[in-house]
Parts: structure tokens; C-alpha cells; sequence
């Protein structure tokens, strides 16, 4: 891989007025009547969000702070792929790659940076179909993995660690069941993958079986979006594609059902984060992650094991499948190092708690390096 050419945001002024317009003409459907977010988004919350999106949000500043990183975009094995590039301020960091989920993108994990950057050379991508990223015709997790590698190959780097979570914690487990050799270690904050429970394996445990429960409850219950997103992905994306109102609501309820609260998030941070999806038009792309991860995606086996040394930080208000996984759940999956359970914050801990985040991995490579 040739190395990336420098990049730079910049949205069109013509596309901010659209959206400016676009989001003062919102058709409002009546109020929900169940209380506060029972049925989705509240009105009145994503009333007052939209007023400040078309108002008072201002994305100049925001793309300046933004641009303040080193981005850069260059072409992996056929793929144009879009990322950040912060070397440690001392020289000699260790090279790791941060992968961010969906509905988030890069922005993300840009909280956490400057927090590393005394130890850490730090690599941001944008997930194929995310953002400045192209995506191709498919592209899984396991798929996204291989990408990685040769992003971090061609960055020059011979060895390095791995971090993330959502989809980005199951690229950061398929970089390290595919190609161990190169990986120091890898950090998670969330569990993606389901370990191998089947035949052969050892009988779960009374905590085991708790948990199976709560992730068959949170699956019958929340799991509407991506039964959705993994069978007509195409039918969602032309009404979010044209609805700052519809992209916004269907966005933000999983930020906030999912981390079980918006107070910690910045609003700046959250509507960033929108604001790159809408300018780049990729809500419809990112969507097809849950197309392909079902029906072209991979299944841990009997014999998947990831010997990299790993370290899971588990958020204690993370409302994905109803909560966090007992130890030994992990255990049947990976080499775990180290444990913790942070006392707040949920599933985009980056965005939520950076400082506990970034504490958590800089200790864990203190620690094992």
C-alpha cells in the first residue's frame, strides 16, 4: 500500500444549507402515546436537538477541530479507506488501531485520542461504507479485518495492537483469530462475537445462563433494527438518506437506549457524528453491515481461539443484549488479561468516559509490555 495522501473535510456550503432547510421543513408526526421514549424518540428531545442542528449547531467549528488530526485516505487492497494518523508526542509509540461500530463513526474514538497520545502511535479508520470511507460490494467484519492489517503493513508497522468495540470489537477479534503474528495485544470495550457453546464445549454456568436470558429477552425486544438492516437495508436508506428528521431519530435512539442515557455525550460530539453521516451520505452503507454479517458473515467455531493477550473493559451502563458478560463467557473466546468493570458509561465509551477508556488501555499495555 502506497502511503495515504494528507485529506482534508470540508462539507460544501451548498450541502449545510440543504440540510439547514431541510431540517426547518420537518413534517412532525403527533407525539407518541406512550410516556417519554417507550415507542422511540421523544418529540420534544429530538424537537429541541433539530432546532439546535439547524441553529446553533455550528459544523465549521466543529470541522476545524476535526481537521486539527492528521487524516489522511489512501487505497487498501482496492478500497479507499479514510483515516487518522496521530504519532506519539514523544516518538516510539506503540501503533494502534481504534475501530469504531455502528451508528458511530471515527469521531468517535477521536475523544480518546489526544488522552493516548503520550504512549501510543494512533490509528482512527473509518469503517468501509462510514463516512470518507468507499465501501465495496461487500464487506464483513472478518473482510474489514484483512483490511486493517495491510492498512497497518503499509503504514510500516511490523507489530501492533488492536482496539474496539460494536463491529469494531468484531474486526479487532477477526484481526487477531486470522493473523495473530503481528498483533502485541488487543483491548475491547464491548463483546461482539458469541463464543462456541455448542458440542465439545464446557457446560455454561448458572452466570452463563443468566446472561444467555437477557440476551434472548434484549434480542426480543430491541433487535427490531436490525432484523431491518440485515434483510432490506436498501428500503431504510432512501427515507434516511432524505430526512435529517428520520436519520437523526433513527441514530440517536440507539446512542441513547443503548448507553442508557445522552447526558454524558456531548451534543457537539453527537451531532458531529450525524452531520458526517448526512454530508457523506452513508447511512445506507453502513447499514448493509448487518446484511452482510448475516448473510455472508462468519460464526465462531470449536476451534476459534484468540491467544492474543487481551484486555475487556465492560461499561457498567452498556445496554446492549441487557448488559455485561460474565468473565467466563469471554474466557471461551479469548486470552484474557485483564478485567474491568467501570462504576458509568455505556456502549460508545470513547464519546461517554474517554479518560476511564484511555486509563484502562494505557494500564493494560503498562502492565503487559
Amino acid at each position: 500500500m502506497p502511503p495515504g495522501e494528507p485529506f482534508v473535510i470540508q462539507v460544501p456550503d451548498a450541502v449545510l444549507d440543504d440540510l439547514r432547510a431541510r431540517l426547518r421543513r420537518t413534517r412532525w408526526p403527533k407525539p407518541s402515546p406512550e410516556p417519554s421514549w417507550e415507542q422511540g424518540v421523544e418529540l420534544e428531545y429530538l424537537h429541541d436537538l433539530l432546532d439546535y442542528w439547524a441553529d446553533g449547531f455550528d459544523w465549521r467549528a466543529q470541522e476545524e477541530r476535526l481537521n486539527a488530526f492528521a487524516h489522511f485516505r489512501a487505497r487498501v487492497d482496492g478500497v479507499d479507506i479514510h483515516y487518522v494518523h496521530e504519532r506519539a508526542r514523544g516518538g516510539h509509540g506503540i501503533p494502534l488501531i481504534l475501530t469504531h461500530g455502528w451508528p458511530s463513526s471515527f469521531v468517535e474514538h477521536l475523544q480518546i485520542a489526544p488522552l493516548l497520545a503520550d504512549s501510543f502511535d494512533v490509528v482512527i479508520p473509518s469503517l468501509p461504507g462510514y463516512g470518507f470511507s468507499k465501501r465495496p460490494a461487500r464487506a464483513t467484519t472478518r473482510d474489514t479485518a484483512r483490511l486493517w492489517h495491510a492498512l497497518m503493513r503499509g503504514l510500516g508497522y511490523e507489530h501492533y495492537a488492536a482496539q474496539g468495540g460494536d463491529f469494531g470489537a468484531s474486526v479487532t477479534t477477526y484481526m487477531a483469530l486470522d493473523d495473530p503474528a503481528p498483533l502485541l495485544a488487543i483491548h475491547l470495550h464491548q463483546i461482539d462475537d458469541t463464543p462456541y457453546t455448542g458440542p465439545g464445549s464446557r457446560p455454561l454456568s448458572d452466570a452463563e445462563r443468566e446472561y444467555r436470558e437477557k440476551v434472548a429477552h434484549w434480542d426480543a425486544t430491541e433487535r427490531g433494527y436490525s432484523a431491518i438492516q440485515s434483510t432490506k437495508p436498501q428500503t431504510v436508506a432512501y427515507a434516511l438518506n432524505d430526512s435529517p428528521a428520520g436519520l437523526a431519530a433513527w441514530i440517536v435512539e440507539k446512542w441513547r437506549s443503548w448507553s442508557g442515557s445522552l447526558e454524558r455525550i456531548d451534543r457537539d460530539v453527537l451531532l458531529t457524528n450525524l452531520t458526517i453521516y448526512w454530508a457523506t451520505q452513508t447511512i445506507g452503507g453502513s447499514m448493509r453491515d448487518y446484511y452482510d454479517e448475516r448473510w455472508h458473515g462468519s460464526t465462531i467455531g470449536p476451534d476459534d481461539f484468540v491467544a492474543v493477550p487481551t484486555a475487556v473493559a465492560l461499561f457498567a451502563n452498556e445496554h446492549v443484549s441487557e448488559g455485561t458478560p460474565p468473565r467466563e463467557w469471554a474466557e471461551r473466546l479469548y486470552d484474557i488479561r485483564r478485567w474491568t468493570v467501570m462504576p458509568r458509561g455505556g456502549h460508545f465509551a470513547p464519546a461517554e468516559e474517554p479518560e476511564a477508556l484511555a486509563r484502562d488501555i494505557e494500564a493494560f499495555f503498562r502492565d503487559l509490555l
